[in-house]
């Protein structure tokens, strides 16, 4: 094909620069995909894995090399059968085509060239806590859904750094019942015409669903995401889907007309049920609504739970401050032998349940607060209260400055730092150690099998 310039002479259309190429793969990134070199350039290959030769095909993209097609020449050692029919596209368990111990050895090595990076000497990691059986471990679950090209709804995970949905039947990740209830939804949905939303448009009913199971107490709750305040033939697709899947405790709509990738929006309506589930987690009850943050791997929290208490030290003369404190799950489980416990959440919705759990398990010294974390420790300290022990749970992108100054404020004994996302916590001890606490061991716990994530926890002493 040709194409004219300016002055309508016809010039011949270039050929998009592409390079084949057999490469030998060094190490993984962050990401979980294979790293080799092209050209002197660095270029990320997905589902390649350490000591693998592969053969490639890629071309120049504004960004660096894009790996167009990948054909792998040798298996690495630590390869395993990866039974998904869509691990080479969805976007969520980067792991799982590695052997569960290495991919636990993998995520310690991981933390060990942060804190190395980060010239954090004198800290030990710890090897890793892993599952036995490192599947089925989900108790909260998102999907999506779309059109295919035959005009038929489908519903999925999002395909890697797209908006694609990417239809799947059983996610090793996520128990049988929350499976069947992804099929069942689906089927509905198609059967009763229910409208996906669109997102260039706008378009459409149906943005999510949200599945919250209670592992222990087998307590389902369904949550529809909608894009509009009326949900016709909400009732008939009730009765349907508690006909099909009578373990159902309570369903609920969510109402999102924003546009935004944040799933959830502000109003509720509760379809059928009381609007949230129950669980037990450390011997006690917890009440769980659709906004609640909980632990999603409910085997795995609770080993993770009683490293935190052991590592705060417990004293019946001593005040406990959980930050971040969610439903109250973490001040809650080792309540009995403080003094006091203090619990600061900004979430409504989670404060309002950290009330009714501390209810609900007869805790009458612990006491929630719903403000910033920071803001509420800068103003008590002002005051001259400050808590023994702090325990600090922040989200992915970890704590910020102006929580950091207000710890240094109040001055507690000792920190509890937990994280999901070592790289943000490793940034947190180098502000910490300015600050004058210091740590010495690192714990992993692996709350996300064959996914790149994992949770540490850690002890600062404040220096005397």
């Amino acid at each position: 094909m040709k194409e004219r310039n300016k002055k309508g002479r016809h010039l011949q259309q270039r050929e998009p620069y592409t390079e084949q190429a057999e490469v030998r793969i060094a190490e993984l990134d962050e990401n979980g995909q294979g790293i080799a070199v092209v050209k002197r350039q660095k270029v990320a290959i997905k589902n390649a894995l350490p000591d693998e030769t592969v053969r490639i095909k890629a071309r120049k993209g504004k960004a660096g090399m894009i790996i167009e097609t990948m054909e792998r020449l040798n298996e690495s050692d630590v390869r395993c059968k990866v039974n998904c029919a869509i691990f080479e596209r969805c976007g969520s368990c980067h792991l799982l085509h590695m052997e569960y111990q290495k991919q636990l050895e993998w995520k310690k090595q991981g933390v060990i060239k942060l804190l190395r990076e980060a010239g954090l000497k004198g800290i030990t990691v710890h090897d890793p806590v892993g599952m036995k059986e490192p599947y089925a471990y989900r108790n909260k679950v998102i999907i999506g859904f779309q059109k295919n090209r035959a005009r038929k709804t489908i519903s999925g995970f999002y395909e890697e750094e797209s908006h694609r949905i990417v239809a799947f039947h059983d996610c090793l990740l996520q128990d049988a019942k929350s499976n069947e209830l992804v099929r069942v939804i689906t089927e509905l949905v198609n059967e009763m015409h229910i409208a996906p939303y669109e997102e260039d448009r706008r378009s459409g009913v149906l943005r999510h669903v949200l599945i919250r199971r209670g592992f222990a107490s087998d307590q389902t709750m369904v949550v529809f995401v909608t894009n509009t305040s009326m949900f016709a033939g909400s009732k008939n697709l009730v009765a349907a889907l508690r006909k099909r899947c009578p373990y159902i405790t309570t369903i609920v709509q969510n109402i999102n007309t924003r546009k935004t990738s944040i799933v959830l929006g502000e109003q509720e309506k509760v379809l059928f049920g009381k609007g949230y589930i129950e669980d037990v987690l450390c011997g006690l009850r917890f009440r769980i609504s659709p906004k609640s943050f909980y632990q999603i791997n409910h085997e795995q929290c609770e080993k993770l739970y009683a490293k935190a208490k052991e590592l705060a030290q417990p004293a019946c003369d001593e005040i406990l401050l959980d930050a971040y404190c969610g439903i109250g799950t973490i001040g809650m489980s080792m309540a009995k032998e403080w003094k006091a416990v203090y619990g600061v959440e900004v979430n409504r919705d989670a404060v309002r349940d950290a009330k009714s759990n501390a209810l609900r398990n007869k805790i009458d010294h612990i006491t929630f607060i719903c403000e910033d974390a920071g803001r509420f420790l800068t103003d008590t300290a002002k005051r001259g209260w400050q808590p023994d022990v702090l325990i600090m749970d922040p989200s992915r992108a970890g704590s910020d400055l102006t929580f950091l100054r207000a710890v240094n404020k109040a001055k507690p004994k000792r920190i509890v730092y937990i994280s999901c996302n070592p790289k943000t916590q490793v940034r947190d001890l180098l502000e910490l150690a300015k600050l004058g606490y210091q740590t010495k061991d690192l714990y992993l716990y692996d709350l996300f099998p064959n996914t790149t994530h994992t949770e540490s926890i850690c002890l600062l002493n404040r220096k005397s």
